[in-house]
């Protein structure tokens, strides 16, 4: 193939993608983003519960 059709063929495909627009299920994204937030909140501190067990401290050090 020559230059002259090879850069043809590179700008046809660049527009399509340039142009090209999916559907997009909004639906899907949304339940994606929340459980990522729930997700993310639930897990702030996963060492939160062991912080009082072990880290008692000894009063006669002080």
């Amino acid at each position: 193939m020559g230059r002259g059709r090879q850069k043809a063929k590179h700008t046809k495909v660049a527009r399509e993608l340039k142009y090209f627009s999916p559907d997009t299920n909004y639906n899907a994204l949304e339940r994606e983003l929340a459980a990522k937030k729930a997700e993310a909140q639930s897990n702030e501190d996963p060492w939160a519960e062991y912080s009082d067990k072990y880290n008692v401290e000894d009063e006669d050090e002080h």
